[in-house]
């Protein structure tokens, strides 16, 4: 009579199919993270940071308390409306791509006024918005007046 062999039991784990799902893993997230970049770039600054040192005179454009919009460059303040403002920057973008602007707004303000001007300096061409705010412990005058 011929006995049969019994296979003893592998107590291991295949793992090629785990490395493999996880290599298509990674493929798909390099892909698909430069995707995923959407929205208005923007640089939040520290509560305690250094003032950005720019050789170049930085557009700056300011909501004031009511709402206005402004803009100043090389020390002339301009007051503009929106439609003027995007006409305006997409020309200064035009002449200087890498033109600094940054975006003041009054306390006040709503956050979405803040947001939608944004996104006009966005469609205007500008790839890079830095936010202007008071350094802690001088709340006494804004550093857009200044």
């Amino acid at each position: 009579m011929a006995r049969i062999k019994k296979r003893k039991m592998v107590a291991e784990i295949n793992v090629v199919p785990y490395i493999d799902v996880m290599l298509v893993l990674l493929i798909i997230f390099m892909v698909t993270a430069p995707l995923l970049n959407v929205g208005v770039d923007i640089e939040l600054p520290k509560s305690n940071a250094k003032p950005v040192e720019n050789q170049d005179e930085p557009l700056l454009v300011v909501i004031d308390r009511s709402g206005q919009l402004f803009t100043t460059i090389l020390g002339q303040r301009e007051a503009v409306d929106e439609s003027t403002l995007g006409r305006k920057v997409a020309a200064l973008v035009g002449a200087n791509p890498k033109l600094a602007v940054r975006l003041g707004a009054d306390r006040s303000i709503d956050y979405g006024r803040v947001y939608a001007t944004m996104a006009l300096l966005q469609q205007a061409g500008v790839k890079r918005v830095g936010l202007v705010g008071d350094p802690l412990g001088d709340s006494t005058q804004p550093q857009a007046a200044r």
